[in-house]
């Protein structure tokens, strides 16, 4: 009893401490329009610049005369992925709302792009189940813009980083019928990219939500400046990968289409994933300890200004650390700082982490000290002895810059065990 009033105890504070019981709530109608222009903000903020080869991007509405829109059912809406995702948006779901598959948001991209090309522009739009086809609608535009998509589920891996449904044929096939071919991906994590050389413009949209149609034509179109940043690494090929296969890929589905090891606890587990390959050496830290190339590597974004760094400090005790940051493009950005640290060798960490990062906005040609604190715990490591964390003497290595890969500002610091 003693244990069960602890942990009702620890329910009961929080709802105190959070008004629930003083001040309950009130039921009221839910305000979809609040919800999709929230979901249309996340989306600005969250959707990836990968490339944009000759300034390709963004799209201005004097200059394109014709757009063909390809792909990804982009004609209707925008890629919802599966389990507790697929919520009832505001105008219902083209195609329904069927468990277990593919649904999409009614936020047409192409509808969005029409609106932001302009009424002089002529905008097509072409299915891309025909890459031949595909590949001629594009020859005959100015701008081809291919959505692809990977629908991801809970409980269910990809055997594969490969685009499904041959999507990767259509992207390059459109590629080479025309020079200025931009992709958006609408995907739940990485993919590879064998055309990525070919194509000038690469977009992470993720899944766009409610309101990914408006937030991607105004990042295409240069009303919204891209500032997302990879919360994950893109490897550029599944061989670089420390499980380059998925041990046992076995799918347990029930007669409604859910993964049956979810939804059945008796159900016996499919496979079983040893992480003594990587060890703490997870997602970035792989690739730099195995000195591996990744297509894209983690924290990497572009945006349609440029930022410097300058002029790094780290107080004594490595609480913090300050740096100048510029923009010196010619509008007005958004850039995610970050601050990388790694431990002494003592600390049998060899790799670089993610301590500290911060979004800052700002205008062209402006300057700002940027303070970045640092939590105790990313310069600490498990002590089994001690039972607790600890932080070892000697050199810590302190970094920042814009990206894992792309870290300009290097500062060495010894700090004392504590």
């Amino acid at each position: 009893m003693a244990r069960l009033d602890d942990m009702v105890h620890r329910i009961v504070r929080s709802m105190f401490a959070n008004g629930v019981i003083d001040d309950p709530p009130v039921r009221r109608v839910v305000d979809p329009f609040r919800g999709r222009d929230d979901a249309q903000k996340i989306e600005e903020e969250s959707i990836v610049l990968l490339q944009n080869k000759s300034g390709v991007l963004p799209l201005s509405p004097q200059h394109v005369r014709s757009i063909a829109v390809i792909g990804a059912h982009a004609d209707f809406g925008v890629l919802s992925g599966g389990g507790s995702a697929q919520v009832d948006a505001p105008g219902g779901r083209p195609g329904g709302s069927e468990w277990g598959k593919a649904v999409y948001f009614p936020s047409s991209p192409l509808r969005y792009i029409k609106e932001q090309a302009g009424p002089d522009a002529v905008v097509t739009f072409d299915a891309g189940t025909d890459p031949a086809k595909a590949a001629k609608t594009a020859a005959a535009a100015q701008i081809a813009i291919v959505f692809v998509q990977q629908w991801m589920t809970e409980g269910q891996d990809a055997p594969t980083l490969s685009l499904p449904n041959n999507q990767d044929e259509l992207v390059a096939g459109v590629a080479a019928a025309n020079p200025n071919t931009i992709v958006v991906l609408e995907t739940g994590g990485p993919v590879t990219m064998p055309w990525s050389n070919h194509v000038k413009g690469i977009v992470e949209a993720w899944y766009p939500g409610i309101g990914g149609g408006q937030a991607l034509a105004e990042v295409l179109f240069g009303q919204v400046n891209p500032s997302g940043k990879l919360p994950v690494t893109f490897p550029a090929r599944d061989s670089d990968l420390p499980h380059p296969q998925v041990t046992g890929l076995t799918e347990y589905t029930s007669n409604n289409g859910m993964n049956a090891a979810a939804s059945n606890e008796n159900q016996p587990e499919p496979f079983t994933v040893d992480y003594k390959v990587e060890g703490m050496m997870v997602g970035y830290r792989w690739f730099q300890n195995k000195n591996k190339e990744p297509l894209f590597p983690f924290g990497f974004g572009l945006s349609y200004t440029n930022f410097t760094y300058s002029n790094l400090r780290v107080d004594s005790d490595a609480k913090s650390v300050t740096f100048e940051l510029r923009n010196i493009g010619k509008q007005q950005g958004d850039e995610i700082a970050e601050v990388y640290v790694t431990l002494p060798t003592a600390a049998a960490e060899p790799f670089r982490k993610l301590a500290g990062w911060q979004r800052i906005s700002m205008e062209p040609d402006a300057s700002k000290t940027v303070v970045i604190p640092l939590d105790p715990l990313y310069l600490s490591i498990y002590s089994t002895a001690d039972d607790g964390w600890r932080r070892i003497s000697g050199e810590y290595q302190i970094e920042v810059g814009g990206s894992s890969a792309n870290l300009p500002l290097h500062k060495a610091v010894n700090l004392v065990s504590r």
